[in-house]
């Protein structure tokens, strides 16, 4: 395979640890949660999982650590938001791995390839 493009994100590291991030399960679900919001507290959020608090407090942590989602101390209550710049880059980056190895007019994203039809005719 040869590549068709240039990859221009700045850090393997940083990207390696923002896709880390979005690696799990619990941390997909807290990220749907919180795009349907403007803010949430560990609270609301513990209260739309199957997890414990402190699994919870971890997976926010590491979605903070890594830039995905802010993070605000209000009194005793801690507010978690989503990122949206993060999330314009992560998609930025998946769309320069993706132009590596994908010539830049075959699919667009959702589209699906169709493969050709093969027609098989039989001799009596």
């Amino acid at each position: 395979m040869k590549c068709t493009g240039t990859f221009q994100h700045h850090s393997d590291a940083d990207t390696a640890r923002t896709l880390a991030a979005l690696a799990h399960p619990a941390r997909l679900r807290i990220i749907r949660q919180l795009a349907c919001l403007d803010a949430s507290c560990c609270k609301d959020i513990v209260a739309g999982l199957d997890l414990a608090q402190s699994t919870v407090s971890q997976h926010l942590k590491i979605l903070v650590d890594a830039g995905l989602v802010h993070y605000k101390q209000s009194g005793q209550s801690s507010h978690y938001s989503i990122n949206p710049a993060a999330f314009a880059n992560v998609a930025a980056l998946v769309s320069d791995m993706a132009s590596l190895c994908c010539a830049p007019d075959t699919t667009t994203i959702g589209e699906t390839l169709s493969l050709p039809v093969l027609e098989i005719a039989f001799k009596d």
